[in-house]
């Protein structure tokens, strides 16, 4: 077989599993993927818009799963880019989220964080929802005194208390970051806020998709601008459909191909997904990104300038939509417009404009198996 000239940019979610079980058509395609030396034939990065577990324990749990040996460096999780805002790896920043919370940000650089659970603590009459953790005594007032804390904030995924972690930032926005006092007027711009994962929904077990980081962020965002009568605005947005993540996927891909000794360069990427908004607009997203600086010389980089990649030498970035997750060709779940109805409603986030063009994948197929067959079909390379 000659050195592959494509790879494989894999959802997890949906595609090879739903909630804790594999799905079957996932072990037929790794056995098409891997070979008998249980080596993959072509470079695969596993790209997920999850986030509240660690790099590892995510390849580990793939390897379990799909029998065969995933490597950390293989999984990006929907905050692995925030590695590239090293500017804020020295400031002390709010963390949200659940999961490895602070194991995590350290795994991405940042060197002092603080989680909400232990804001909360610190500051106990902030959170005021839930009557059986209000303070039973009067706090020292000593606590409204503190100096400025935090510098900015990190939203690595969905919490579990909305109403508390949905104060406590609001608290440190508002007060510009010393959430044990209050300021006439909220400071604007605001303090930066890095975010991941911007999903409205996921598949699991349910029949029906559930809330994801995106509806959360879609809480925040509409309670913000309600209450100061402004956007709120990130200084990154990361996750599918966020170019920057497919930009960190892409460098992977390459790095994986270099370390194979594969020579010729990876020409083509192919990303297969289970939800039009996120996996299939992001897809397309970065290959209309990948044209655009094809044919006008652009200089590619992330993180708003902050990275520079090596030259690549990808040329397109094909979607194929699985109809095993998310998606419903039937228009059977709350993600797909029902039949006869005229137009889907948009589950995009608010600063990815809506463009129906981005919402059609290059191939839609049942579930992964066949997509990996099409892909090595359209590549001529054996089944």
């Amino acid at each position: 077989q000659n050195p592959p000239t494509f790879g494989f940019l894999l959802d997890i979610d949906g595609v090879l599993v739903r909630g804790h079980r594999v799905i079957p058509a996932a072990l037929e395609a790794f056995r098409r993927l891997v070979n008998s030396r249980g080596q993959l034939r072509v470079p695969v990065v596993f790209v997920t818009n999850a986030g509240n577990i660690l790099q590892q324990s995510k390849a580990q749990e793939l390897s379990a799963l799909l029998g065969f040996k995933v490597e950390p460096d293989q999984v990006i999780l929907s905050h692995s880019p925030m590695k590239l805002f090293s500017q804020y790896h020295n400031k002390r920043m709010l963390v949200s989220g659940q999961g490895p919370l602070v194991e995590n940000a350290r795994v991405l650089g940042f060197e002092n964080v603080v989680t909400v659970d232990e804001l909360r603590m610190a500051f106990p009459v902030l959170d005021m929802v839930d009557l059986q953790r209000r303070p039973k005594t009067t706090c020292p007032a000593t606590l409204t005194s503190m100096p400025l804390l935090f510098k900015g904030i990190l939203l690595l995924g969905e919490p579990v208390r909305w109403e508390t972690s949905l104060q406590l930032i609001m608290d440190v926005l508002l007060s510009n970051g010393n959430p044990g006092t209050g300021l006439a007027t909220a400071p604007y711009p605001h303090l930066p806020v890095l975010a991941s994962n911007m999903d409205l929904l996921w598949m699991a077990e349910a029949r029906m998709p559930r809330f994801g980081h995106g509806t959360f962020l879609l809480c925040l965002e509409t309670i913000y601008r309600k209450m100061t009568g402004k956007e709120l605005r990130y200084e990154g947005l990361m996750g599918k459909p966020s170019v920057l993540t497919y930009q960190y996927a892409e460098d992977l891909i390459r790095q994986q191909a270099e370390r194979r000794g594969w020579a010729a360069p990876i020409r083509k990427l192919y990303a297969i997904g289970d939800n039009p908004m996120s996996d299939v607009y992001g897809a397309n997203l970065f290959h209309k990104y990948l044209q655009m600086a094809k044919h006008d010389g652009l200089e590619e980089q992330g993180a708003s300038g902050l990275w520079k990649q090596r030259p690549s030498a990808t040329q397109s970035c094909a979607s194929i939509l699985v109809c095993t997750g998310v998606y419903n060709p039937k228009g059977a779940d709350p993600s797909q417009p029902a039949q006869g109805t005229e137009e889907a409603p948009f589950h995009g986030h608010r600063d990815f404009s809506f463009s129906p063009g981005l919402m059609e994948a290059s191939h839609v197929v049942n579930d992964v198996n066949e997509a990996v067959q099409l892909v090595f079909h359209k590549e001529g390379w054996v089944l």
